[in-house]
């Protein structure tokens, strides 16, 4: 009987999911707000149901109940945060709010399953993120000189990255940690936001060579500090988050075409001199080679995505435990085993829709300062995601960059929740902007 359920469960999910992630599209096509508002009503009554069916399957698996009292947390915490926004910010965006728990909503499910200690840690830290950062659009959108702070936001960054490197913990090759009471902080993670407003003030105050140049030096800075600290997933993530503001801000292809150039001879020489990036090079060309050492991790990942084919094994009758470090970098091949290809590549669309509505947001605004801080959060965004599920299906190296919302890590949950919440205080701007313009 538990059997038929689960396969007859696996198969309800993933048709909620692509329901869920046809309304997300969908809600680009409607101008009016009242049918925006009902698609955004049908996504919650999905997500909603392939949460209660995933906890069904894994309190069937487990008969523990503490599965439901985690369950029943994790519903009362959803609709408190969906209407508290509602309540806070009338005008806010529902869809990024919807997709955001969306993605919080899977992640939970997969490390439930993986590990129901860490379920709990995370969602303990996914409340109080949700909590503190809910304040972040009212800043947003009453602090004005956010765009003045430009070496404030600099030499934030750059103090923060040096602690890493002097007293950071080593994790896998690289420093990627500071312990503060016991507690693990990765400080990359929110230097990524200062980082954009950095060259987003320095670009909104001057486009001279000497302004450009004086952001190239700071923003090489940041990279420069990630690389020594072999920090190489974050370096390229800041790499490519500047190279891509700098020729938006100036529509200068000598720059774009001389950052390539440089990146590409950085990226030549990081595999010359680290033997990490060897490694995890020599196991992206050929993972079979060195099956049993180098190319475990990713030829584990590759079985798991090819056993869970399009429709997925189901919850617990995959091995998601054998994936060394499943639960951060490598959680979207669990996804892609027990969950199935479609729900996997649906989870792609719902970021890919939440990068096209941070890129809309970006050009709509007016001011240069909030324009170019949305689009170099949106950046930020798809870049990360690239880099994560480009690593777990062998299009690129491995980078050791998390699912935002999706992989365990109290840091990338608190940052990915500050980033979306200064996306919505600028899409609040914009709407309040438009709704004093129809009053005038």
């Amino acid at each position: 009987m538990i059997n038929l359920i689960t396969e007859t469960s696996k198969y309800l999910m993933i048709l909620l999911i692509a329901f869920y992630t046809f309304f997300n599209f969908r809600f680009f096509s409607l101008p009016d707000l009242k049918r925006k508002r009902v698609i955004c009503a049908r996504q919650n009554q999905a997500m909603f149901l392939i949460h209660l069916l995933a906890y069904v399957i894994i309190y069937l698996k487990t008969e523990d109940e503490k599965i439901l009292v985690f369950y029943g947390a994790q519903v009362v915490f959803f609709l408190a945060y969906i209407y508290l926004c509602r309540l806070f910010y009338r005008n806010i965006s529902r869809l990024l709010v919807n997709n955001a728990c969306m993605l919080l909503c899977t992640g939970l499910i997969m490390l439930t399953r993986i590990s129901f200690g860490r379920a709990v840690r995370q969602f303990v830290i996914v409340a109080a993120a949700a909590a503190v950062t809910l304040v972040v659009p009212w800043i947003i959108g009453r602090v004005w000189q956010l765009s003045h702070g430009a070496f404030i936001y600099g030499i934030l960054g750059l103090a923060l990255l040096g602690a890493v490197w002097v007293k950071g913990s080593t994790t896998f090759g690289a420093q990627l940690s500071l312990e503060l009471g016991g507690i693990s902080i990765q400080p990359s993670e929110f230097v990524k936001i200062t980082f954009v407003l950095f060259i987003a003030s320095m670009f909104y105050r001057s486009l001279s060579f000497g302004s450009v140049a004086a952001a190239t030096g700071v923003a090489a800075a940041h990279v420069l500090i990630l690389v020594a600290s072999k920090d190489l997933g974050s370096a390229l993530l800041f790499f490519v988050t500047y190279l891509f503001m700098l020729f938006v801000a100036t529509s200068s292809w000598l720059y774009l075409g001389a950052g390539l150039a440089a990146g590409s001879g950085a990226a030549m020489l990081a595999y010359q001199v680290f033997p990490h990036v060897q490694t995890r090079v020599a196991a992206w060309q050929n993972p079979w080679l060195d099956m049993d050492n180098k190319g475990y991790q990713i030829t584990q990942s590759l079985f798991a995505i090819g056993t869970g084919g399009w429709f997925g094994m189901g919850l617990y009758r995959g091995m998601p435990y054998k994936i060394p470090v499943v639960e951060k970098d490598f959680i979207f091949a669990a996804i892609s085993e027990e969950l199935g290809g479609i729900f996997a590549l649906c989870i792609l669309l719902i970021c890919l829709g939440c990068f096209l509505q941070f890129m809309m947001i970006a050009g709509q605004l007016q001011a240069v300062f909030f324009k170019l801080t949305a689009f170099g959060l949106g950046v930020v965004y798809i870049t990360q995601v690239f880099l994560t599920v480009g690593g777990v299906t062998k299009f690129i190296p491995s980078t050791g960059i998390t699912l935002p919302f999706v992989s365990y890590g109290g840091s990338s949950i608190l940052s990915t929740f500050i980033l979306f919440n200064v996306m919505q205080g600028l899409y609040l701007i914009k709407r309040n902007e438009e709704e004093d313009d129809e009053e005038g």
